[in-house]
């Protein structure tokens, strides 16, 4: 059972519309420091139909890395950029 905050974290993106992983690691590390029980990522807020499936990875085990909670991730295969 989780009690407190479950974050849906949005996915930062630099001016090239790649994922901006030091953008990324500051919203994860305020979280971390903020107590945030739990972080849902590249699910709820869009972002995973516009990443590649490497990008997803990037993202899901940069959150893994960086958190010490529960995690949620989109598994979901969509998006013109899977296939």
């Amino acid at each position: 059972m989780f009690t407190g905050s479950i974050v849906a974290l949005v996915t930062p993106m630099d001016d090239s519309g790649n994922v901006c992983r030091s953008s990324l690691k500051k919203l994860i590390d305020y979280h971390v420091a903020s107590g945030t029980a739990a972080i849902v990522s590249v699910g709820t807020t869009g972002e995973s139909a516009t990443l590649s499936h490497e990008e997803h990875g990037d993202v899901v085990m940069l959150t893994l890395e960086a958190g010490r909670w529960p995690y949620s991730g989109d598994c979901r295969n969509r998006g013109k950029r899977h296939r």
